[in-house]
């Protein structure tokens, strides 16, 4: 059967779509209609941790749909309650249950504010300058960007917005030698005069996916932590992007030996684009009734299969030491680049949780400078996404956590290539 064409699908799909089509993947490469090879280094859209058809993962989804393909919440399955009894195990000691009834990150986000609002009384979340919360009616409105608010005008009430730990454009004008922890210490004025006085909740990503992967100064999460304790709130760390090996430790919060008091996580949890989502509580909030939030296809055992082996992958010995080891290939390649390329303004990020902040001459944002390195990057088969949703002026490299050294080298040598072609004198 042919394919239809670009024009044709154009007037059919509700949203723009790009003319190829991807018909293959492997590992951390996937194949277009014409042939042509692609490095993935956005991991499908964050969300294949362990590549294009991980041969263990796939084999165990096989084996589940032989069995049972879906059930209803109100039963156990054995999938479901493995993993959930493997989540318990590996996340901070402090998390002891999980909610497994959302299928999505934004679901999970939108669960996790619920029951922190059940659980405290209280209305109000706050979320950083930039922090992507979801794409749900309620979760839009509590993402950082207007951009992302400004459609849906008859937002929900009851979020706070305060500037987020970004370092490299601090909102006080401040260097981290010096501000004394500005980022935390201000949010008790938004607090006392910004808030309506009822705050349920802090929801963070430790560091920022689709806002530019800041990654917050040592010290950070633990005043954080401590102001939330302080005023009863609940500390959220959204590990959606972030868990399961990404940053070169289990979760972020290992990274920044923070315990949080709830904890998000989706994408890479099944390792393989399946969807399935969890939310991760201390035992104090484990007064909830079921029906207060749920969704079909939450818990769905081929997805909870694929996670139960995905979780057995990343728990091998050296699996976070190659994670660790080819991410600093990369970085230490990327940030040599900066001394030829002064547009590449700061290169950040640990494990395989990488951005590169494209800047102007003078220190400025530089957004359509990101836009044509995506692009020359796509031209050489590197697949890449840019910050904010594509509006952002930060390259985003995410690629599986089963990276090579031999292609974390040829992924810097394509950056490079990309590089040199629009700062090149025919490209001004």
């Amino acid at each position: 059967m042919a394919e239809p064409d670009a024009a044709r699908m154009a007037q059919v799909a509700q949203y723009q779509l790009g003319d190829a089509v991807l018909v293959r993947g492997e590992g951390v490469r996937s194949w277009d209609s014409t042939g042509r090879e692609y490095l993935d280094c956005v991991s499908g859209t964050f969300n294949l941790l362990l590549g294009h058809g991980h041969p263990e993962v796939m084999a165990a989804v096989r084996e589940q749909s032989e069995e049972l393909v879906f059930a209803s919440s109100s039963f156990r399955t054995g999938p479901t309650d493995r993993v959930m009894r493997d989540l318990v195990e590996i996340s901070p000691a402090n998390l002891t249950r999980v909610n497994l009834r959302s299928s999505g990150g934004s679901t999970a986000n939108e669960g996790a504010i619920k029951i922190a609002r059940h659980h405290t009384g209280r209305r109000d979340v706050i979320v950083p300058f930039r922090g992507h919360v979801g794409q749900t009616m309620a979760t839009s409105a509590f993402n950082g960007s207007s951009r992302m608010r400004a459609p849906f005008p008859a937002y929900a009430a009851g979020v706070l917005h305060v500037p987020d730990a970004y370092c490299f454009r601090c909102f006080y004008r401040q260097t981290p030698d010096t501000c004394g922890m500005l980022c935390v210490e201000r949010i008790e004025d938004f607090i006392t005069y910004a808030s309506s006085g009822s705050v349920a909740c802090v929801l963070i990503e430790p560091i920022s996916g689709m806002g530019g992967n800041i990654v917050p100064p040592p010290g950070y999460f633990e005043a954080l932590r401590a102001l939330c304790d302080e005023h009863g709130i609940v500390l959220i760390f959204d590990e959606i992007q972030t868990a399961f090996g990404r940053t070169g430790e289990m979760f972020a919060a290992d990274l920044f030996g923070v315990q949080p008091h709830m904890m998000t996580v989706a994408k890479g949890l099944t390792g393989s684009g399946l969807p399935l989502a969890a939310i991760l509580t201390e035992e104090r909030m484990a007064d909830w009734d079921r029906s207060l939030h749920g969704f079909t296809n939450g818990g769905h055992a081929l997805g909870a299969a694929a996670a139960v082996k995905t979780l057995e992958i990343v728990r091998r010995p050296g699996f976070l030491e190659n994670v660790r080891a080819v991410g600093a290939i990369l970085v230490e390649r990327l940030r040599a680049m900066r001394k030829e390329y002064p547009m590449l303004g700061d290169v950040r990020g640990p494990g395989l949780m990488l951005g590169v902040e494209l800047v102007e001459p003078d220190g400025g944002k530089a957004p359509e400078r990101a836009a044509a390195l995506q692009r020359a990057l796509y031209a050489r088969g590197v697949l890449t996404r840019v910050s904010e949703h594509g509006a952002g002026n930060v390259i985003e490299l995410r690629p599986p956590l089963i990276l090579t050294p031999a292609d974390a080298r040829l992924i810097a040598d394509r950056f490079g290539e990309a590089v040199e072609s629009i700062d090149s004198p025919d490209s001004r």
